[in-house]
């Protein structure tokens, strides 16, 4: 069984409230969600609901359901201290929810931001067929940090084509680099130390074999 902290520990409150309202919960929904959220134990109780809450038993049953329907929360069952099965209540349908919204969020300003660094090179606003391919390399798992070193080794070399940059991910990637210092590593490495590290895009990547 998940540890029902697993997704919660990374989730702020103002996440929370973020994704709570973007859901156009009942009041009652919310409350109850909030309750949820602060409730570490989580058992499965109407009553308490009820009473904790301050609403009759049916609306709290109802808006109890309604959470479950919207598959908001879920029911788990598991043994307490004594061996007995005991229902709780879980948030991570809804933990999940938050964390993928917000790294979908991050994406785009990932995005949003290297697009706007590639203009900024090229000294003109990118075609949409170079934002397609960008968006290929970023889709392709390719780091916002290779794609930029990448970017700055082409006009360093003045080569400002995106084909040019293409091959030298290519390269990258062959070789395993996950971070700049994967590449400046090799670098110092392949030259015996014979050049500093500031010399980096001296290094002629597309004639490199791996020894």
């Amino acid at each position: 069984m998940k540890d029902i902290f697993k997704w919660q520990k990374y989730v702020t409150n103002e996440l929370f409230i973020k994704k709570a309202l973007s859901l156009k919960l009942s009041l009652e929904e919310f409350l109850m969600l909030t309750y949820f959220d602060n409730d570490y134990n989580k058992y499965l109780n109407i009553d308490d609901l009820s009473k904790n809450l301050g609403i009759s038993t049916d609306k709290a049953y109802e808006t109890f359901t309604n959470l479950l329907s919207k598959k908001i929360i879920d029911i788990k069952t598991e043994k307490d201290i004594e061996g007995r099965m005991i229902e709780k209540v879980s948030l991570d349908n809804f933990y999940q929810e938050v964390l993928e919204q917000e790294k979908e969020i991050e994406k785009t300003e990932i995005k949003s931001d290297i697009y706007t660094e590639f203009e900024n090179e090229f000294a003109r606003p990118i075609t949409s067929m170079e934002y397609e391919i960008i968006n290929a390399w970023l889709d392709n798992n390719y780091s916002e940090e290779l794609i930029k070193g990448a970017l700055k080794e082409a006009v360093y070399n003045g080569a400002k084509t995106l084909r040019y940059i293409d091959k030298i991910l290519y390269e990258w990637d062959k070789l395993g680099f996950k971070t700049m210092n994967d590449v400046n590593n090799h670098m110092v490495k392949k030259t015996s130390g014979k050049k500093e590290d500031s010399e980096l895009f001296d290094y002629n990547w597309l004639d490199d074999e791996e020894s």
